[in-house]
């Protein structure tokens, strides 16, 4: 039985996942297998290589974004990347913002609040 789950994001910037993957220390792999419950494996056009058991693989949509798919049997991915991919997903747009604000000759100040949010300052230099 499959318990593999996708779920439809905005992901356009794999420049910005990598980035969000490093600071998570997990490594983001290209055309890779993903690990799922009972020795289940989905090939991947890129795969975050968790700690624990299981992966979560990327596939591009015909728009071009990607989506991302992993099992989330017993806690392990969630453990990792948060609720509903929050923190991977909370990376990803520090990054992405960064990216495009520096892109812009614009300054960029990051802190992190109390309750886990990220606060950004986006300023000229």
């Amino acid at each position: 039985m499959s318990h593999w789950t996708t779920v439809q994001t905005q992901i356009r910037d794999i420049n910005a996942l990598r980035a969000a993957c490093a600071e998570l220390n997990l490594p983001l792999l290209q055309n890779a297998e993903a690990r799922g419950y009972g020795n289940n494996r989905l090939e991947g056009q890129y795969v975050i290589r968790l700690n624990g058991p299981y992966d979560i693989a990327l596939h591009q949509q015909p728009d071009g974004t990607y989506s991302l798919l992993t099992d989330w049997w017993n806690g392990h991915v969630e453990a990792e990347v948060g609720r509903n991919f929050g923190r991977l997903l909370q990376l990803y747009a520090v990054h992405k913002a960064t990216i495009e604000a520096r892109k812009r000759g614009l300054s960029i100040q990051r802190k992190l609040l109390k309750n886990g949010a990220i606060q950004l300052s986006i300023g000229r230099l």
